[in-house]
């Protein structure tokens, strides 16, 4: 009976496979910190007072200085 095996990763595949990974997250992660941004800076600083008013609290309940 012939078994089969599998080929053991070297170094250079596993590398190669991080570099791929973080290369297809880098556009998700650029995306949520401008969103991020967007909505501390950007609303934060509105004439609505809704929007305005909205983002302040969102501020207070993650701890981010505003005052």
């Amino acid at each position: 009976m012939k078994t089969f095996s599998k080929p053991a990763a070297t170094a250079a595949s596993v590398q190669a496979a991080n570099v791929a990974d973080r290369a297809a997250a880098l556009p998700v992660i650029l995306t949520t910190a401008l969103l991020g941004a967007f909505v501390i800076f950007g609303v934060g600083f509105a004439h609505s007072d809704t929007l305005h008013n909205a983002a302040h609290d969102t501020r207070h309940a993650t701890g981010f200085p505003c005052h």
